[in-house]
């Protein structure tokens, strides 16, 4: 299955759920999705680094050879380039999508390589819990679920959700990015 191989190639990062949901051939994944893999340690072939950049918080459905259902976070939204470049091979323009990026301050929508992009702005919080107030799930309707079919409830709530916000190029949408500027955290000392 599609998740599980790129669960073995290291391309999942701090896994929360992976597996079948009860619809068979359906897998479902919580976690991060490595954009940019870490690049290995000196003297090794097999031990790396942690990732370089992240698509964080993602949940994804996929079926034995493409991605059905999409969500998760992204710091910068030229980094959908790189998701593209990345996982193209299992993007079909039936692939429904539902980002937030955290350089936009309005939702939009757009299209780069035949894939329909639907972008919203994030300020904090967790990328799931987020994603079920925009779809209006309540958490009694994930009630008995297993976390695989949890997964399947969202997407099939995003399957009518219409963001607002205009249609634009990504190079329109690039234009309308911001710095996003982040307090350092401090620890103990």
């Amino acid at each position: 299955m599609l998740l599980e191989n790129l669960d073995k190639e290291g391309l999942t990062f701090i896994t929360n759920v992976l597996g079948e949901t009860s619809e068979k051939g359906l897998w479902a994944y919580r976690g991060d999705l490595v954009l940019i893999p870490g690049s290995f340690r000196e003297g090794s072939t097999t031990d790396r680094k942690p990732p370089e950049l992240l698509l964080h918080q993602t949940a994804i459905l996929a079926d034995s050879n493409k991605f059905i259902f999409v969500n998760g976070l992204f710091d910068e939204l030229q980094h959908i380039g790189i998701f593209i470049e990345k996982y193209k091979e299992f993007l079909a323009p039936d692939t429904l999508t539902l980002f937030y990026v955290e350089n936009i301050s309005t939702a939009m929508q757009i299209e780069l390589e035949g894939i329909a992009f639907r972008l919203l702005p994030y300020k904090e919080g967790m990328v799931w819990n987020e994603t079920m107030e925009t779809l209006y799930i309540e958490k009694a309707d994930l009630k008995g679920q297993s976390a695989e079919d949890k997964v399947v409830t969202v997407f099939e709530a995003a399957k009518d959700f219409k963001p607002k916000g205009e249609t634009l190029s990504f190079e329109d949408a690039l234009s309308k990015t911001f710095v996003v500027k982040k307090a350092a955290a401090v620890g103990p000392i």
